[in-house]
């Protein structure tokens, strides 16, 4: 099953050709348009609901990462319902072109886009920089194996706070991850071809 952070389509055509729908917090039902990239695919909306209620307490005043940004759905959803501040990672020129058209548009408080493959931004970020992000969303592309490489790096950059939650989005038939001792996992559901799980993490000391 394809999914984010695929190439561009070879067509021609460079006009977004969907949308998505915020659903909770200041920018409630407004709709914004993501890029007409091969496999981009935001978290659908009952998901987003289900994980949000899950985070409803977490998300205000926390800092989030959102690796494999793709569409910005849940970096988006995060500053709506009042994140202090998003990252936001994505390598497609198109994804970071529209979400920085997006977020100019809803005038989006303390954010940040880069542009880099969110594994290689992970491992240059320097050991103990000192940022510790509250909640981190993990929704990399299917079949890729990306997940194990991704909280290893996580964790040995130290961009955890202690207590932070993990969301992790995968294919359904991916059962078992492998993850720190110290991560324990909070709620887990699946939705068709997509299992969704958040962990929380104690402290490792």
């Amino acid at each position: 099953m394809p999914r984010k952070n695929s190439v561009k389509r070879s067509s021609p055509r460079s006009q977004s050709a969907a949308q998505l729908r915020i659903i909770g917090g200041q920018w409630r039902s407004r709709r914004v348009p993501f890029p007409d990239v091969e496999g981009l695919r935001p978290t659908p909306d009952r998901v987003r609901e289900t994980l949000f209620n899950w985070l409803q307490v977490a998300v205000p005043g926390a800092r989030c990462l959102d690796l494999f940004t793709g569409s910005g759905a849940l970096g988006l959803e995060a500053l709506s319902r009042g994140a202090t501040a998003v990252t936001f990672i994505d390598q497609s020129p198109a994804v970071i072109k529209q979400l920085k058209a997006n977020l100019q548009l809803l005038k989006a408080p303390q954010h940040e886009v880069v542009q880099a493959s969110a594994l290689d931004w992970l491992r240059q970020q320097p050991e103990d920089l000192g940022v510790r992000y509250d909640v981190v969303f993990l929704d990399p592309p299917f079949h890729k194996g990306l997940v194990s490489e991704a909280v290893a790096l996580l964790e040995s950059k130290a961009l955890l706070a202690d207590n932070a939650l993990i969301y992790i989005e995968t294919e359904s038939e991916l059962r078992v991850l492998e993850l720190p001792a110290h991560w324990h996992e909070h709620r887990a559901k699946t939705a068709g071809q997509v299992t969704y799980r958040l962990f929380t993490r104690a402290s490792a000391h």
